[in-house]
């Protein structure tokens, strides 16, 4: 008897209220139209490349199954490496140079500078065009032959850069602009994550003498962990995929020097029409950004949990 009256009774989950269902129901009906596009637009591509990278198929007609030997065919092909080496450099150039820059322009505006509505608006610029009319910019800029940067040179007395005939000066010329058309992003991110920190803790390292530096450093930095964080997976995810700029700007040449994995994808599947093949490089791409976010996001969970 002991034994019965001592058993916990089974406990009740709480019934919801009518307008807490009705909310609820609200909610999935707002959120269904994006998830509906997010299906047909990104699950149902990724699901029909993930399929067709182990076909043998030139976009027409009956496909052939090939199972891994799209796969087994990239560990021998060097113009792969040459392009994934050429991503991989590209990334590690871009996301600290252009986060950086973002943060220092970030710090200057969040003080008292003159004018700055007016830099702000001038570094924001870039974002509000698209990657293709950025590289119409720099295409502009970068020209060996008509361009705005070798005229300048010129008249300093430096000889000319060959931008679309040197390999160094090509790579250079695409990581440049990527670099000027992120900054803008990068510094409007960090500009919210420090218009969000109390005048606290900087107050209170002054007092204690910290300067400038040793408070950017101890203080600053550190509080800006949660935007650092979604800057570097964006900028690293972002550097994975970029194909505008480097296709409007040198189309991956001169002799593959700036050839990338989603240049190099577009070339396989609608040059030479080797669509199953392109779709293995996909699939290799988006791994990549998989196991790149989520190491990113344990390494930052970690720290949380150690701090």
């Amino acid at each position: 008897m002991t034994a019965a009256t001592d058993r916990p009774l089974p406990t009740r989950r709480p019934r919801r209220s009518r307008s807490a269902r009705h909310e609820e129901r609200a909610a999935y009906a707002f959120i269904a139209p994006n998830m509906v596009l997010l299906a047909l637009f990104v699950l149902v591509p990724l699901v029909g490349a993930f399929v067709i990278s182990f076909q043998r198929t030139n976009g027409f007609g009956a496909a052939d199954w090939v199972g891994l030997d799209n796969y087994r065919r990239l560990l021998g092909d060097a113009l792969f490496w040459r392009a994934l080496l050429n991503t991989v450099l590209f990334t590690v150039l871009v996301t600290p140079i252009s986060m950086g820059l973002g943060l220092l322009a970030a710090l200057l505006l969040n003080s008292v500078l003159p004018a700055r509505a007016l830099f702000r608006s001038l570094l924001i610029m870039p974002m509000a065009v698209s990657g293709v009319a950025t590289a119409l910019i720099g295409v502009l800029v970068f020209d060996q032959n008509s361009g705005v940067l070798d005229a300048l040179l010129g008249l300093v007395g430096v000889s000319p850069v060959q931008w679309q005939s040197d390999p160094t000066a090509a790579f250079a010329s695409v990581v440049l602009v990527t670099i000027w058309w992120r900054i803008g992003f990068n510094m409007l991110i960090y500009l919210a994550g420090l218009q969000g920190i109390g005048p606290e803790l900087p107050e209170a390292a002054m007092l204690d003498g910290a300067g400038w530096t040793r408070r950017l450093r101890s203080v600053t930095v550190p509080l800006l962990g949660s935007s650092t964080f979604f800057l570097t997976v964006l900028n690293v995810i972002y550097s994975f995929q970029v194909f505008d700029i480097v296709f409007v700007l040198t189309g991956g040449g001169p002799r593959n020097a700036t050839s990338v994995l989603v240049t190099y994808a577009y070339d396989t599947g609608f040059v030479t029409r080797d669509q199953g093949y392109a779709a293995a490089i996909g699939m290799v791409l988006l791994l990549l950004a998989i196991v790149f976010a989520i190491a990113q996001w344990r390494g930052s969970r970690n720290r949380d949990l150690a701090g």
